[in-house]
C-alpha cells in the first residue's frame, strides 16, 4: 500500500527560492504532496505558489494574513496534512538549506522510527556557509538542550524532519505556542514524552544562497526558556554531567535509542 507523504514548507519572502524548490521536489518525488504555508509575503511568494498549482496538482497553498510565526505555520500545515490522510508528514525550509535530495533518506529511516531528524551534528559537524560564531552558538545550544533534557539527540533545533502520523495525533497541537528553534525543541520533547522512537540521519546543511535569515534574539531566548521548562528531573541532569565532560557518544550509545540513520555515509551529498 502506497503511503501518503506530505511536505509542509512555511514561507515568508522566499520568491527567489520557492519555484526551484517545488520543481526539484516533484522531480524527485512526483507522488508526494507539498503544502506551502505563506504569511502574506511582500515579495509575492504566495502568488508564485498559486501559479505553480496549475502545473502541480499535488501542491497546496495556505495563505495567512500576516507573519504569524514559524511554529503556527507548521501546525497549520500539519493539521491540513492530517485532515487529508497523510501517513508521513515532513517539514523543511524553503531556502535550500535542506537539500531535497535527502528526503528519501528521512522517509526510509521512518520505517524504524516515529520521528526522524535530518541532523547537522550527528557523526560530526556538517554545516556550510556559517560564520564560526553562529556555528558555535548553534552547537553549544544543542549540547545545552540535550544536557538539560537528558535526551540522546545531537540536533534538537533542526527543521528538517519526518513525523509519522501517530506522533502528531498524540501531541496536542492546540497547546503549542512556541516558535522557531523553541518549536523544534518542544516537538522533540513531546515526542519523547509520548514514548515515540526518535532517530537522526546525517545531512549537510548549507546557508541560504538568497534572501535573509529570520533568526532574532527573541527566537534564541524563547528556545532557552522552553528548554528549562522541559528539563529532566534535576537529579538526572546532575547524573548526566559526567557524559558532558567526557565523551558524549557514550551517553548516546548507552541510551535506549534506535538510530537507523547511523548507516548513512555522513560525508556525501545525496545521490
Amino acid at each position: 500500500m502506497t503511503m501518503a507523504i506530505y511536505i509542509v514548507i512555511p514561507t515568508f519572502n522566499e520568491a527567489s527560492n520557492l519555484k526551484e524548490l517545488v520543481e526539484r521536489i516533484f522531480s524527485l518525488h512526483p507522488g508526494f504532496y507539498i503544502i506551502v504555508v505563506d504569511d502574506n509575503s511582500p515579495d509575492g511568494t504566495g502568488k508564485i505558489a498559486d501559479a505553480l498549482r496549475g502545473r502541480y496538482p499535488h501542491l497546496q497553498v495556505i495563505h495567512r494574513p500576516c507573519q504569524a510565526g514559524l511554529g503556527s505555520a507548521y501546525i497549520e500545515g500539519f493539521k491540513a496534512a492530517l485532515g487529508q490522510g497523510a501517513d508521513l508528514i515532513m517539514e523543511m525550509d524553503a531556502d535550500f538549506s535542506h537539500d531535497p535530495g535527502y528526503i528519501a533518506r528521512l522517509v526510509e529511516a521512518s520505517n524504524n522510527a516515529d520521528l526522524v531528524i535530518g541532523s547537522r551534528y550527528i557523526n560530526g559537524v556538517r554545516v556550510e556557509g556559517w560564520r564560526f560564531r553562529r556555528l558555535l552558538l548553534s552547537k553549544l545550544a544543542n549540547i545545552f538542550v540535550s544536557f538539560v533534557m537528558v535526551k540522546p539527540v545531537w540536533d534538537f533545533t533542526a527543521g528538517f524532519r519526518c513525523y509519522r502520523r501517530k506522533v502528531l495525533e498524540a501531541i496536542d497541537l492546540e497547546q503549542i505556542n512556541s516558535d522557531g528553534y523553541a518549536f523544534q525543541i518542544e516537538m522533540t520533547y513531546l515526542a519523547f514524552k509520548h514514548g515515540f522512537k526518535v532517530a537522526e540521519v546525517p545531512i549537510i546543511f548549507r546557508e541560504r544562497a538568497y534572501g535573509c535569515s529570520k533568526i532574532s534574539r527573541k527566537v534564541v531566548w524563547e528556545a532557552f526558556w522552553i528548554t528549562l521548562k522541559c528539563h529532566a528531573p534535576w537529579r538526572d541532569v546532575w547524573a548526566h554531567l559526567p557524559f558532558l565532560l567526557k565523551d558524549y557518544d557514550e551517553f548516546i550509545s548507552k541510551h535506549h535509542l534506535n538510530n537507523p540513520g547511523q548507516h548513512w555515509k555522513s560525508d556525501q551529498d545525496p545521490g
